[in-house]
């Protein structure tokens, strides 16, 4: 037991040595060339003006947010899985971020979202789609005396974003050239909340959740036992799973509103950390946290780098290795 602790904090460090090295090249990657010395330079304040412009003011404040949403969207995903009980769950799969994405484009495609107050709104409006989107999975895939079936829960899911996805469509028709562009890369999963507003505005949702998520590890490890073996052992299932179910939303919706429509991310965090510290949410969770983060910010520099001047969305480098592992885990799945 105690060589186990010992070896999954490592993982846990290692994870953690890993984004910060992330970190670093990503600092040196972009259109403006930044040597390595003159990063460090920056950083302690002696760079010029323009080097100090694109690093605070471009590159960090992008480069945290990516970390943000990654862990947010891991920690929701590991959540899902977690209540339901099924390893397909995923805030995108869902259609949770879908839900998010619908309310925040109806806001930012006919309100200006440039002043300081809209900034911070726009979690708020992420957790209030996502969480209707929320309901009605629950509500369609719910079957009396049967619960959700995992198979009901992810066609449910994907149905709704499917239908989503097509208001949403319907809607950018309405779109002047410049919000329809605006709107189409954000869909993509472009980290377009790249100031240090964005990064305020998420910041909170994700050390009041994530914390909170975390005092529920156990609650987590005693619902993967099964309802009837939870109620024995004198857990109050249904009032834990919909307060799970809320921070999972909540965590999902906000980072979705900083972030645009990265899915897969929900998925491969919290699976990649089983694989590394096992099936105990009390490093679960904080592996998956981490993977997540490193994912979506490895993406995000990936796109800024591969085409220059030109960016790919980060969104679309994470389906690219997300898509196929979904439909391996959706043969094995079968089997």
């Amino acid at each position: 037991m105690h060589t186990t602790k010992t070896r999954n904090l490592m993982v846990i460090g290692i994870l953690g040595h890993l984004i910060i090295i992330a970190f670093m090249i990503s600092m040196n990657t972009g259109y403006i060339k930044l040597s390595p010395l003159e990063v460090i330079r920056t950083l302690f304040g002696n760079g010029i003006d323009k080097q100090r412009l694109n690093l605070f003011e471009f590159r960090l404040p992008r480069i945290v947010i990516s970390v943000l949403v990654g862990m947010g969207l891991a920690v929701s995903g590991c959540v899902l899985q977690g209540i339901s009980r099924n390893a397909l769950a995923d805030p995108g799969i869902l259609g949770i971020n879908a839900g998010a994405g619908l309310a925040v484009m109806l806001y930012i495609s006919f309100f200006p979202s440039t002043t300081a107050a809209p900034v911070f709104f726009l979690p708020i409006l992420g957790f209030v789609g996502a969480g209707v989107t929320a309901i009605i999975i629950y509500t369609l895939a719910y079957k009396r005396n049967e619960g959700i079936s995992p198979m009901r829960l992810i066609l449910t899911g994907v149905a709704v974003a499917a239908g989503i996805g097509s208001i949403m469509i319907v809607l950018t028709l309405r779109l002047s050239p410049e919000n329809y562009q605006f709107v189409a890369t954000w869909m993509a999963g472009s980290i377009w909340g790249s100031n240090w507003k964005f990064v305020l505005s998420l910041l909170p949702w994700i050390i009041i959740l994530i914390p909170f998520v975390f005092s529920k590890a156990r609650v987590l490890n005693v619902m993967n036992l099964g309802d009837l073996t939870a109620t024995g052992l004198g857990a109050s299932i249904e009032k834990e799973r919909r307060l799970l179910l809320a921070a999972a939303v909540g965590l999902a919706g906000a980072s979705v509103s900083v972030s645009g429509g990265i899915g897969f991310v929900g998925l491969i965090g919290p699976h990649l950390a089983r694989q590394l510290v096992g099936s105990r949410h009390q490093f679960l969770i904080p592996t998956a946290a981490l993977a997540g983060g490193l994912l979506v910010l490895i993406a995000d520099t990936i796109g800024r780098w591969i085409l220059q001047p030109s960016e790919i969305p980060a969104g679309i480098v994470v389906a690219v290795i997300g898509a196929p592992y979904f439909l391996y885990l959706l043969s094995r799945l079968k089997d």
